[in-house]
């Protein structure tokens, strides 16, 4: 599993990853849901429920998460979707526990409060916890923990959304951002069982089937084109609004923060009521013909508001979740204007669902992953065409025209945490040093030149490692000084270099860094104790693996 291969071992952990990623997200629902049912008619649909609690329930909701920031002394506040990205980069995709915790509950609360927040941030931190917590517990290698989280993660949003295809891409497109066979077949077979997993326990089911069957003919192709071009727009001012709050609420404590947030989202959830919650459920009651215009308006400046404000001022929830909203209701918006160049139909529907997959394209810039959430969440293969339309419309206006970036990457930029790796460090880092260690090497207790070199005519092969006296896990590599002058005696031509040590579950890159500065030399590889030597690799088979492409 070290090596960058297609591994049955490495499938079967990524079942047994996603089971137990998918065990943690429908408990997560549940959850959620099972409080909501608590005090309204149906999950998510904040519209039946009195105006007084409307404004009440994410006062109260914003208290649990102050409690669990206290209690956790507010130092573990990094979670989400950028969070995860960060720590697949920088730490092999390991999620520390209280992190997880943190998202645990605060997303339950966040959501089970009515906060305009998405499930798959959540689905995304805590599938990816409980997936890379297996592989570390199994002390395997790095890159090998690296790809179970990405099964965790395609889990977790197979498992949250019903959606086996799109979380795969998803995860390819938007979290990795790569294409590679031995990653490919694990978060397929990751993706499955999230999906199995929920089918079981919540029936099989699409977010939104409710959606009537699109039918847009030719005529509507070149408006869809312009309607990309206002979602691209969209987008760009959704993301930066977001960014923009986020910088100007950092100075303030964290606490202030999350009652403001709440302060606001029960204001505008007492006027929009249909403004609250993640789902669509309440959304798809505006696309009926006979929705004032007026309602869909309101629906669209309190989801887009409500949105950015709680995002920025910090509450823990996903981004994708409104983002979907915010494209069904500008859909629904744009198909009451097409009712007056097309008479006879209700577009509302067709338009909100192409409206979803443009503003995610254009807020994610991840146009196929978009596609296909859509085309699965919606269960409607004639989708496909005209949302390619939107979504290339949407993307190129956004990336090309407003210059905007994944919402993702600013919010990694804006906390400042690196996500970017070197060209180097990102082949290194696909390589564990298990797979091109040298296992030939004997272990002296002595640094005598006449046994050091007697024991090197006796070896036939491998090499040779000094334990030095003053520390049993200081070891040097016995190396022959090829440029011996003649007049120099015999013994002087036997070399040692100190040796870095590198555990087992280290990748090349690891190792690569450890002798960067002189280019050569050797580390040993140990296994659980510094002592415990299990291979040698020299700076010679780092080097080959870059110049003769062995990826």
């Amino acid at each position: 599993m070290a090596k960058p291969e297609p591994s049955w071992q490495l499938c079967l952990l990524g079942v047994l990853g996603a089971t137990l990623a998918s065990v943690f997200i429908i408990l997560f629902r549940y959850c959620v849901e099972s409080i909501q049912l608590l005090y309204l008619q149906s999950v998510d649909d904040y519209t039946t429920l009195p105006e007084f609690y409307r404004f009440i329930t994410p006062l109260i909701a914003v208290s649990f998460i102050l409690l669990i920031a206290i209690i956790s002394r507010f130092k573990y506040a990094r979670m989400g979707i950028p969070f995860v990205l960060y720590r697949l980069k920088s730490a092999y995709g390991y999620i520390p526990f209280k992190n997880t915790l943190t998202q645990f509950f605060g997303g339950i609360a966040a959501l089970a409060g009515g906060f305009s927040v998405g499930r798959e941030g959540p689905a995304v931190h805590i599938g990816a916890a409980a997936s890379s917590f297996l592989g570390n517990k199994l002390a395997l290698p790095l890159n090998s923990v690296r790809i179970l989280c990405a099964c965790g993660i395609a889990a977790g949003i197979s498992a949250s959304f019903n959606t086996p295809l799109a979380a795969v891409i998803f995860v390819m497109e938007v979290i990795l951002r790569e294409y590679k066979l031995h990653i490919f077949i694990p978060v397929i077979l990751a993706s499955i069982i999230g999906s199995l997993m929920t089918h079981a326990f919540f029936g099989p089911y699409h977010e939104f089937e409710f959606f009537a069957y699109i039918a847009i003919d030719f005529w509507h192709y070149p408006i869809l084109i312009i309607f990309g071009m206002i979602l691209g727009t969209l987008a760009k001012a959704f993301n930066s609004s977001l960014i923009f709050v986020l910088r100007r609420t950092s100075h303030i404590h964290m606490a202030q923060r999350l009652l403001i947030a709440a302060f606001l989202m029960g204001i505008i959830g007492l006027l929009v009521p249909h403004s609250m919650g993640a789902s669509l459920s309440a959304i798809g009651a505006l696309l009926d013909d006979r929705t004032h215009v007026w309602l869909i308006v309101a629906v669209f400046v309190a989801k887009f508001v409500a949105t950015i404000v709680v995002l920025g001022f910090g509450i823990p929830g996903g981004i994708i979740g409104p983002t979907l909203a915010i494209g069904a209701v500008a859909g629904a918006l744009m198909a009451f204007f097409i009712g007056f160049i097309f008479t006879g139909a209700n577009y509302a529907g067709d338009y909100a669902l192409l409206g979803m997959a443009g503003m995610l394209a254009a807020s994610l810039s991840a146009p196929l992953a978009a596609l296909l959430t859509i085309v699965e969440l919606s269960n409607q293969l004639q989708l496909i065409l005209p949302a390619m339309v939107v979504i290339t419309s949407a993307y190129l206006t956004s990336s090309q025209f407003w210059k905007n970036r994944s919402i993702f990457l600013q919010q990694l930029e804006f906390q400042q945490l690196p996500y970017q790796v070197s060209p180097v460090e990102g082949i290194l880092q696909k390589h564990g040093v298990l797979s091109h260690m040298d296992e030939g090497f004997k272990v002296i207790d002595t640094n005598d030149p006449a046994t050091v070199k007697a024991e090197l005519t006796a070896m036939d092969s491998g090499r040779l490692i000094i334990r030095n006296d003053q520390d049993d896990t200081d070891f040097s590599l016995v190396h022959i000084d090829l440029n011996l002058h003649p007049l120099e005696e015999e013994s002087s031509a036997v070399k040692t270099t100190p040796m870095p040590a590198i555990d087992s579950q280290a990748t090349l890159s690891e190792a690569y860094y450890a002798l960067y500065e002189k280019r050569e030399g050797a580390v040993y590889i140990y296994h659980k104790s510094k002592d415990n030597i299990v291979g040698v690799l020299a700076f010679e088979k780092i080097r080959a693996i870059l110049t003769k492409g062995a990826i």
